[in-house]
């Protein structure tokens, strides 16, 4: 039986050897890079000695911490586009951990990023081709995939900055409007007006039956486009329209109950990163006078139901409020210099002396020979007896007395130099407010009476240090003005009153605002404290001798000056990210129309830049084909002046002319 218990005594020692050797190849192995070959050695070791708690927890730590940096690792790739790398790295957290659902996310979203990579190549092959709606509509989609979507982003905000105006239109009805004309007649027929449009433009008009049929036109333009044609139309003789298709066109009259029948609405929602939901909303509300909006809190979430043309608007609105706030690292740094310097010399003579009954004294007894007492030795005692006493009746037990020690001699210097620094780093948004207590909270007790219940003891805490509130605001010139509000506090010394412990607290604040570049520091200083303390112990008349006067005084003089010394650097991380030019400032129509005279499809035209106009005429305007008279309409031909191209010459009437509607 010995036996045997030695030899498994034996193959347990070897069998630990060989698993901690095995453990520290994985180990090894971690180290070298070779993580799946390590953790594959680690987990056998494990599985071999399932108690040891030594070898779990550090299988479990690695394989915690690996497979965090390699899911930060892909995330970081995966935002340069690097999908091939980023895929390695997620399939290897899920060899480690098939079920971790980052991993398995990541994967999952790596098949719509291609798929949004090609679409965003496509939407940039467009924009170089000139065709800029369709690449407005490639990226919006992306954008509708993923809003966060940062190269999409980019890419939008780039097309808005080229494109002449957004429109809702589809690109073969834009291209058709998109063609000059020039239109000039006077009290024409509405309808053979947009019939000559159609026959130049290949478009169908379709009217609602409440179109009048005796409405008349007058219009003038030279060069223009037909998209521009014919919203000056619609707009001169209060009439609105709706895309049915890429060749058509409903034109209906422009009142409230036919564009509850006609108007096409768009539900849109945004999903904000910066601003407050209910800011963004009441955003809306207020520009656009939009009446369906839904706000969500929780996920700051704004969701609207309006027309196209007002949901462009509200893009653009919330594109130029959802912008991140500014940030910056004040570096504060808070000096407390304390200089004390105390003198303690002379003789301290004592300040009383008494007459009277001392208590606590003992009597011992005098033995004789034989066991008799024959006297008795009281010593006296060392304590004041308190009241009224009888003469009388303890003669021997009066006596002199006075303070112990009777005599001393103070000889006593002593010089403090004391600095207390105070160096914090702190980040702050603008126009919010940090507070920063580097101190103690003291404890005062307090004793109240309860009637029926006795005394109750409370506990309060009162704040004692250095407390420092700021507060910036963060300006485009890279200036940032800091409210700055610094209060030091000590304690003075300790107040007691019946079993009630309060104290006097020793206080310096200071409140400024103060305007510094970034990365410029401030030092505010002068915040001092001086104290000159002298007093004098004596005996009456003796401490008054010229010279003679020091041997029977001690003099005490206490001298200590406090400084608070103040440094402050404001270092800005990142200030407000101005949107461009046609986010910030844009068409927004009339008050009785969203998007008012834009384009066909109502989206808002730009505005011209400075001293350039929006519809510029050449000098001598060519003869431009697309006026084709109708029977029964004589086109308007002015006079031309001398120094003016002659006015364009019709184009003959085709071998069978169209009837008029």
């Amino acid at each position: 039986m010995k036996r045997l218990l030695f030899r498994l005594l034996i193959l347990s020692v070897f069998a630990g050897c060989a698993s901690n050797k095995a453990f520290m190849e994985g180990k090894q192995l971690l180290l070298d890079g070779r993580a799946e070959e390590g953790f594959a050695r680690l987990e056998e070791v494990v599985k071999q000695s399932p108690d040891n708690v030594e070898y779990k927890s550090y299988l479990y730590n690695q394989r915690e911490r690996f497979i965090n940096q390699w899911l930060a690792q892909a995330n970081t790739v995966q935002l340069n586009s690097q999908f091939d790398d980023a895929e390695i790295l997620y399939r290897r957290v899920l060899n480690l951990d098939p079920q971790n659902q980052r991993a398995q996310a990541g994967l999952d979203g790596l098949v719509q990023e291609r798929r949004h990579r090609l679409m965003l190549d496509e939407a940039q092959a467009q924009q170089q081709k000139g065709e800029v709606a369709p690449a407005l509509a490639t990226v919006r989609q992306v954008l509708a995939d993923n809003p966060r979507h940062r190269d999409a982003r980019i890419m939008l905000r780039r097309l808005e900055e080229q494109s002449a105006g957004d429109s809702i239109v589809s690109p073969q009805l834009k291209s058709a409007l998109a063609r000059p004309i020039t239109l000039e007649f006077r009290d024409a027929s509405l309808k053979a007006v947009f019939e000559i449009i159609s026959r130049t433009a290949g478009v169908n008009f379709v009217y609602d039956k409440d179109v009048r049929a005796d409405l008349k036109a007058t219009i003038f333009v030279r060069n223009t486009t037909i998209e521009e044609a014919v919203q000056l139309l619609l707009v001169s003789n209060q009439l609105d329209r709706r895309v049915l298709n890429d060749r058509t066109i409903m034109i209906y009259p422009n009142n409230p109950a036919k564009q509850k029948d006609y108007q096409e609405l768009v539900v849109k929602s945004f999903y904000l990163a910066n601003a407050e939901a209910k800011d963004a909303a009441n955003l809306i509300r207020t520009l656009l006078k939009t009446r369906d909006i839904f706000v969500d809190d929780k996920r700051n979430l704004v969701v609207m139901r309006d027309t196209p043309e007002a949901v462009r608007l509200a893009e653009k609105l919330i594109a130029s409020q959802d912008l991140a706030e500014p940030e910056a690292i004040l570096e504060v740094e808070v000096l407390e210099v304390n200089r004390a310097r105390l003198q303690n010399l002379g003789i301290e003579w004592p300040g009383q002396v008494g007459y009277g009954l001392l208590q606590g004294g003992t009597t011992t007894a005098v033995l004789g020979t034989g066991g008799n007492t024959i006297s008795e030795v009281t010593t006296p005692g060392n304590t004041v007896a308190q009241g009224v006493i009888d003469l009388r009746a303890n003669p021997s037990r009066l006596t002199t007395f006075i303070a112990n020690p009777a005599l001393l001699v103070n000889l006593r210097a002593q010089d403090t130099n004391a600095n207390v620094l105070a160096n914090p780093r702190i980040r702050v948004k603008n126009h919010e407010k940090a507070k920063i207590h580097i101190g103690d909270k003291v404890p005062v007790f307090t004793s109240t009476a309860v009637v029926n219940a006795g005394i109750a003891q409370s506990v309060s805490y009162l704040d004692v240090g250095v407390k420092l509130e700021v507060q910036p605001t963060i300006g485009l010139d890279e200036d940032v003005t800091i409210d700055v509000g610094l209060e030091v506090s000590s304690i003075v010394k300790q107040v007691n009153f019946g079993d009630s412990i309060a104290y006097q607290i020793g206080s310096r604040a200071v409140d400024t605002m103060l305007r510094l570049r970034n990365g410029e520091t401030q030092v505010l200083a002068g915040l001092i404290q001086d104290e000159d303390r002298s007093s004098v112990t004596k005996i009456p008349g003796l401490g008054d001798l010229p010279l003679l006067g020091r041997l029977f005084s001690t003099n005490n003089d206490n001298r200590s000056k406090s400084e608070i010394v103040l440094l402050i650097t404001p270092h800005i991380v990142h200030n407000l990210a101005l949107p461009a030019r046609n986010i910030s400032e844009f068409r927004a129509g009339t008050e009785s129309s969203i998007g008012g005279m834009g384009a066909v499809g109502g989206a808002p035209s730009p505005i011209p830049s400075s001293g350039v106009s929006s519809r510029s005429v050449p000098p001598a305007a060519p003869a431009v084909p697309g006026m084709i008279p109708l029977p029964g309409i004589v086109p308007f031909q002015p006079t031309p002046a001398p120094s003016t191209a002659p006015a364009p010459v019709p184009i003959p009437p085709p071998a069978a002319p169209a009837p008029a509607q």
